[in-house]
Formats: structure tokens, sequence, C-alpha cells
């Protein structure tokens, strides 16, 4: 499958263009600077670009068969790349004719906000984070109404330890025996599952352990 990945420098966004290769896919990594990603592999395409510019974006999904999704805004608490990158991969997407869309959001939006403890609540979301938590929330929003056969893909806090391979994952939205953590490569994990699986397609999916 040829995949095209939009922030593939980031933690995750690298680990699953890692993980995707390895099984074989052709991988797109589009980046305002691909090389920073430090793989080497014949499946592996780096294109240069602003996920902000709608045109540079449509051009760059051509001719691919699923979108991932895994941008974040850095250091900045207050960016709108999320959703407003995601709106130009959506018009993109639609434009070229393409279907499969899967996205990195978090746990905590929308209806999954019951599955967080107080500290995620009222100190993380409720404050520190907040608007990168409404940017998630429209990025959403956008991705629901896009008329794709997407996936939005919930997951609790990062770590960087090792993938564990197993982890909870379509817990109801009152599930509350949660760590609230994962690491990154789990995630990364069930990110590149999705390329292959349907059935979390028009449904959004939390993971945690």
């Amino acid at each position: 499958m040829k995949v095209i990945v939009f922030g593939a420098t980031g933690t995750v966004g690298a680990l699953f263009v890692q993980q995707a290769l390895n099984d074989a896919h052709q991988v797109t990594a589009f980046a305002r600077n691909p090389h920073k990603l430090k793989i080497e592999d014949d499946n592996l395409t780096r294109l240069s670009g602003d996920v902000m510019n709608e045109a540079v974006v449509a051009d760059a999904l051509c001719g691919h068969d699923a979108v991932v999704v895994t941008l974040g805004s850095g250091m900045s608490r207050k960016g709108t790349v999320r959703s407003s990158g995601t709106g130009n991969i959506i018009a993109g997407m639609k434009k070229n004719g393409m279907k499969r869309l899967i996205c990195q959001s978090t746990l905590g939006a929308h209806e999954s906000w019951g599955n967080l403890n107080f500290f995620w609540k009222r100190i993380m979301f409720g404050v520190l984070l907040r608007p990168v938590f409404k940017d998630h929330e429209l990025q959403e929003d956008l991705v629901r109404a896009s008329g794709l056969n997407w996936t939005l893909v919930r997951p609790s806090a990062f770590t960087d330890e090792p993938a564990r391979g197993s982890y909870k994952e379509n817990f109801a939205d009152s599930e509350r025996d949660l760590l609230l953590k994962i690491s990154r490569a789990d995630v990364a994990g069930f990110l590149k599952r999705q390329l292959d699986e349907a059935r979390y397609i028009n449904r959004a999916v939390g993971v945690s352990y």
C-alpha cells in the first residue's frame, strides 16, 4: 500500500513510518523538514512541504492509497496545525478521489471525556493544554464531517517505553479502569494496523494501558 504520513518527523509519526516500512508499505513522509527522519529505506520517499498550504498538500496526496495524520504543534500550546492542516488534507483527498484517512487525536476528546481522571480534566486539558485540546476536538469535527472512510485514534498520555504489543482498545466512554498512558511505539503499531483492518472505519477508538 502507498501511504502518506503528515507529521512524519514527530515522535509517533517517525515510529509509524518505520513500522509501515517494516511491513513493506511504500511510505511518503511529508514534513517541513523530512530529512530530520533518520530512516533509510528504498520504499521511503521524503517530501518537503507545509501542511498549511492547501495546494501543496493536494499535490502531495496524488497517487496514494491511504493517509495517516499524526500532526502536532511541537512546544506551542496555541497552534492550530492539527485542525487547519487536517482541513487541508481532507480537501486534498477529495480533490484526488481518495477515501482512507487515519487520524491520531487524543483520549478525552468529545464523548471520551468520561475516560479521564480529575488531573486530566481539570489541570491538563482544563488549564495547561486547553487550546491544544480544543484544536484536537475541532480536528475530530472536521474528520467526522469529511464523508471519507476515516478512523480517529485516541491515545492516552505517551510514554517512551518499548511497545508492549498489548493494550486496551475500543473501550466504553465510561471506562475508568485505565492507566491513562501508552507507549508511542504501541500507538504507532495501532495506527499501522488500521491500514489492513476495516473494523474501526467511521469510528473513534481509544487506546490505553
